[in-house]
């Protein structure tokens, strides 16, 4: 009697597998088509010489492992590595800062005017890229910019300053509109979580007298962690892909000084000589180092949480 009990269970187990398969086979099929195909197709054109040329002929010639070779010797790609990295790091510890404090400023309000600061935060999520940046543009106008008019009002600079056009601020001044854009969603999820911290955990260390500050360090941050490695996947990921600041506010300049990783992707594929292989290479490259810091923060973190 217990085998035949054990084997309908595994039939069960078998048929819902199988279900559960072909319920996910269309996902599956798109996510094929839309994502698989052209990663590998762009694999591909990197190992090849891609160019006007060879574009007319339809004749790709193999390269192997030249584009790479080119590309880690162009002092340019380096800039534009390191410049990645710095826009990276500056854009996901502020998100996860002021994710972290905007989400407890918002756990701490009333219903009605927490519902309210929701709306308004959602706003600049809401607004496209490549209008972020021009905005933005407006906003660091040398000649007539918001910014210098404010800063000028209440005596911070007695001149105007050029943030967007000087090679020492041009960087930083992009993280400004690409925080402003994104930092929502961060937002969102903190104030998600922290909604399913229970507030008898928080009871209970206020009358043990804990602080305001030990209450947030030992109870509301560790149950904050799980969440806050999401966003530090996701919001690294998606830093490093960063272009439409880039081509609405500064398009690289001043010089060199804004060149990232997926600006230099485009400048070598899509403007002559239109060296498609090694804009390839370039993207491969930049989609590496996103998996390999994905998978670095997923065994380090998600393990000191278990």
């Amino acid at each position: 009697m217990a085998a035949v009990v054990e084997s309908r269970r595994r039939g069960r187990e078998l048929a819902a597998g199988r279900l559960a398969v072909v319920m996910n086979l269309p996902t599956l099929l798109t996510m094929a088509l839309v994502l698989a195909y052209p990663i590998g197709y762009a694999a591909w054109l990197s190992f090849h010489r891609v160019g006007p040329a060879q574009l007319r002929r339809g004749e790709f010639p193999w390269t192997g492992l030249d584009n790479y070779v080119r590309l880690f010797s162009d002092p340019l790609f380096l800039l534009a590595l390191k410049n990645t990295f710095v826009f990276v790091t500056i854009v996901v510890v502020a998100e996860l800062v002021l994710a972290v404090a905007i989400g407890l400023l918002i756990d701490q309000q009333r219903i009605w005017t927490s519902r309210i600061t929701r709306v308004l935060i959602l706003l600049p999520y809401a607004i496209p890229p490549i209008a972020n940046g021009l905005i933005w543009s407006f906003i660091y106008s040398f000649q007539f910019g918001f910014l210098n008019r404010i800063l000028f009002t209440v005596g911070v600079i007695d001149a105007p300053v050029n943030w967007a056009g000087h090679p020492e601020t041009a960087l930083y001044a992009v993280t400004v509109p690409y925080i402003w854009r994104t930092l929502p969603f961060a937002v969102l999820l903190v104030h998600a979580a922290l909604q399913g911290i229970g507030r008898e955990l928080h009871e209970a260390a206020a009358v043990d007298g804990a602080t305001a500050w030990q209450r947030f360090r030992y109870v509301t941050l560790p149950l904050l962690v799980p969440i806050l490695v999401v966003i530090l996947v996701l919001r690294t990921s998606f830093a490093f892909t960063v272009f439409e600041e880039i081509r609405a506010i500064t398009q690289g300049g001043p010089g060199d000084a804004t060149w990232v990783a997926a600006w230099y992707s485009y400048k070598k594929a899509f403007e002559p000589p239109n060296d498609i292989g090694l804009g390839a290479a370039s993207a491969w490259v930049l989609a590496l180092i996103v998996g390999a810091l994905a998978i670095l923060y997923v065994k380090t973190i998600y393990r000191r949480i278990h």
